[in-house]
Formats: structure tokens, sequence, C-alpha cells
């Protein structure tokens, strides 16, 4: 539909928005989910202070209402010993956060040198923005956190991930609804002839345009310099026209800042193609793991030198805490918070989940398909920035289908790091205490302020734990 806030398919199930937190992360308790089946990881048992009841520490929310049809995640994978209360126990290490970062660290403390690990995680879930599951009404796999699309350039990282999933194959491709017209993003040949009706036919032929296009940046002096803000790397890139029709008012829902309002990174990271080549990423091993991406935690955290924990605020139970070291994977301002200092800014997403019924196609041409402008061709408002629909993944079949509706916001959950020199300037403060912080290092995109890609992620734990391992592996 042109606006999704007024048209309402046929058949189709309007469920409110919702903000994933880390109270109720669905947004919708009360509607969807019963309580009926933990994820397969042995969940420890703690008592007393603020830490959750057994009960609620051993029967997680589950969005798939118990009828997860992946036997990876319900066939009860091996369970770590179970500790009447988790906090009686000294650990190697304690772990803040269940994502990528700390999930990753301490599989390798387990597998490699036999050490425990106690994880304590504020959501009830394990898998941190990975976590997905499989949706009861339609039977098809989502992520809860918005779509996450693997991909890595990394062979290190390729061969880790390999030993926790099978994984299928998938190229992602992106389209964007501009000016009424669906075109492939990023931006290549086929975006610039639908849009600007070219008939371009070759990379050289695409080069000439580009060159035409794009912006020169000089100094004072009239010497070629480096972009120094979002617009100008885009540009530079692309030029006055597409960025005015895609990039700029696309950063700005995303950001609620205009592109010259935030650092080069932003759009840096969006490639530009002279080619016909659809693909959103040109890595090397792009694939999604059969099973999702709950199993993979699943069977990381599996080793019954791992101790999982959820439903705790690590800030309440830090007292009681028996660690030989700390890994903090949350946002570095909330350590701190005792400071006073300003909050590090980030956006959040809320998502609008529909399901439509007696669909056995699809809702929509591509499983991404991004709104860049405020309105649509016939002048109606676009609040959103994308839609995504999970049934274009994995090639699953359902006789409905279910899409989320993707908007930006302010508040939430942190999901994206706001790039501006302000927010530079207070994280270099924040990471200057990081380092005074006695026997805890921080690791992750929150702790770091930074995006990271999930390969990205990974990496960064792994060499994180070469470094901080290599005087135990020469003795």
């Amino acid at each position: 539909p042109r606006n999704i806030k007024k048209d309402n398919p046929s058949g189709a199930t309007r469920i409110r928005n919702y903000s994933p937190t880390a109270d109720d992360p669905t947004g919708e308790r009360q509607k969807n989910i019963n309580s009926k089946k933990s994820h397969s990881v042995a969940i420890a048992r703690p008592s007393g202070g603020d830490t959750p009841s057994a009960t609620t520490a051993q029967k997680m929310d589950d969005p798939t209402n118990g009828k997860n049809t992946n036997a990876a995640r319900s066939d009860g994978a091996a369970r770590g010993k179970r500790h009447d209360d988790p906090f009686e126990k000294e650990y190697d290490n304690c772990i803040v956060g269940a994502g990528l970062s700390g999930s990753v660290i301490a599989e390798n403390y387990a597998s490699k040198l036999g050490q425990t690990s106690l994880i304590i995680e504020k959501r009830d879930h394990i898998g941190g923005n990975c976590y997905d599951y499989v949706d009861e009404e339609t039977g098809i796999l989502v992520n809860l956190y918005g779509a996450h699309l693997f991909h890595t350039r990394h062979e290190r990282v390729w061969e880790y991930v390999k030993k926790f999933a099978k994984w299928v194959p998938y190229e992602h491709k992106v389209l964007g609804m501009v000016n009424g017209k669906h075109v492939p993003i990023p931006v290549n040949i086929d975006t610039v002839n639908v849009l600007f009706d070219m008939n371009i036919q070759s990379t050289e032929e695409m080069d000439k345009w580009l060159k035409k296009e794009q912006v020169a940046l000089k100094d004072e002096n009239g010497n070629p310099r480096e972009a120094v803000n979002s617009e100008e790397v885009a540009l530079t890139r692309v030029g006055r026209r597409l960025y005015d029709l895609i990039f700029k008012p696309y950063t700005f829902k995303q950001w609620a800042k205009y592109p010259a309002e935030l650092g080069p990174e932003v759009l840096s990271r969006i490639p530009v193609r002279n080619n016909h080549d659809g693909r959103y990423f040109s890595d090397p091993h792009q694939a999604l793991p059969k099973d999702g991406y709950t199993s993979i935690f699943d069977k990381m955290l599996s080793s019954s030198k791992i101790t999982v924990l959820t439903n705790t605020d690590y800030f309440k139970v830090k007292g009681r805490l028996k660690c030989k070291r700390v890994y903090y994977t949350g946002p570095i301002d909330a350590y701190f918070a005792d400071l006073g200092w300003p909050k590090l800014e980030y956006r959040s997403l809320s998502f609008e989940k529909i399901i439509q019924k007696d669909t056995p196609g699809y809702f929509q041409a591509a499983a991404v398909v991004n709104h860049p402008q405020a309105e649509d061709a016939d002048g109606e408002e676009v609040d959103f920035t994308r839609i995504v629909e999970y049934k274009h993944m994995l090639n699953q079949t359902s006789d409905g289908t279910i899409y989320f509706v993707e908007r930006s916001k302010d508040g939430g959950e942190p999901y994206y790091p706001v790039p501006n020199k302000e927010n530079k300037d207070l994280y270099k403060r924040y990471q200057e205490m990081a380092e005074k912080e006695a026997g805890v290092t921080f690791v992750g995109r929150l702790a770091n302020y930074k995006y990271f890609n999930m390969d990205d992620a990974i990496l960064n734990a792994l060499e994180l734990f070469d470094d901080d391992t290599k005087d135990l592996a020469k003795s």
C-alpha cells in the first residue's frame, strides 16, 4: 500500500507498533506470548535479592508460543550443570550481555581454555539483537529486532560460524520505492536508468554519467579535499540529483538529522555500483543460518562451563558477583551513569507487525523495500523507513505472510550510535574512564559506541580473546 497507516490490505491483521525493550521484547506480551518454553541453554537458578525467581529464569517469553518447528531450537541442547544460586560460585569470567560479543568470548573461554563464565543478560532471551523466532500464525521465521543478514570477507569468522549452523547461501537484494518506482539499492546502472529515463548499458557509460554528476570538493586553495560529513560523501559519489532523491530524505528519516549533520562514516558504508550488480553486499560469504540465529546461540552457550542468567540487571547484582575478570558489552554511558554525565545519543526503531492471511505469494517484490522519500508519488505521507517481509528469506512457504513496517525514533533500545562531533567527543570522555576501570574490558558496539556488522562484532570478540589470553596460550 502507498500509505501503511491508511491502507489495510484485505485479510491483513494489524498489530500495534512495538519497540523491543528488556522487559517486554515484543511489545505484545499479553497478545501473542504464553511463556511456555525457554530456549535450550541452561538457565541458572538465582535466589533472593534482585534476581528473578527460578520460574522466571527458566520459562522465558517465547514468541513462538511453544510451536517452534525447528528441531535445533527445541531438542534440549547440552545443558550445563544447574546451580541453586549462581552467585555462590566463583567464575573465571563474568560477561554482561548474551549477544554476539559476549557469547563468542564465553564460547572461546570454554572450548579453548576450559574456563567458566557467567553471562548476565538483562533481556529474557539470549542472542541479543540477532534473536529470531517462528511466528505462530504464519509459521515464518522472523527477526524480533529487524532483519539480520550475515555477510563477511573474513575467513576466520566464516570458519567460526560454520561450527554452529548449517548455512544457506543468500545474496540480499534491496529495492527502494522512489518516485513511485522500484529501483535497486545500492545505486547501480538500473537505478539510474529507471529514475532518469536513461539507457546506460556499460560500466564505461555509467562511470561517465557519474563523473558528470559528482561534486568535487576543494579547499580554500582550490586543492582536492576529503569529505567531512555524510552530505559531502554522497555528493562526491552520486551527485546532487540522487542525493536529493534518495540519500538526503532517507538519512533524515533514519537519524532525524540531515547528512550534513552526521560524520562521513554514515553514508561511506553505502556502496555505489557502476554495473548491474543488484546485491546489497559484495562479500564472498553471504548466507543465512538454516535454523535461524537463536539456534546458533543455543549451541555456542551449551557448554557446562557456561552459566546463563537472564532477566537480570548487572548493576543490581554486581556486588554479589565473584569474578576474576569482567567483560561488559552494554552501553558505556550506562556503566558510568553515576558520573552524571550526559547520555550518548542513539537512534532506535519501532516495528509495526502486519499479518496478511490467504497470501501464498508475497506482499512486496523483495525481502526489504526501502522508502526513502517523505511522500509517495501521490503526495501521501510516508513516515516509515522500510518494510521487511521475511518470507522471501530461506525459501519459506506459508498460506499467509508477515511483514514489519519499521520506523526510526529517539528513545527505546539503542540501535545506532549517532556519529556527530558532540557524541564523539563525549564518547572519548567515557572511553578515558573505561581505560581506568581495573578488571573490566569493554567490548562490542554499545560499549565502544560504534556500529558493527555481525561479522565485525564476531571478529572483534575473537581478536580480543586472542589478545587477553596470549600469555595463557604461551604457558
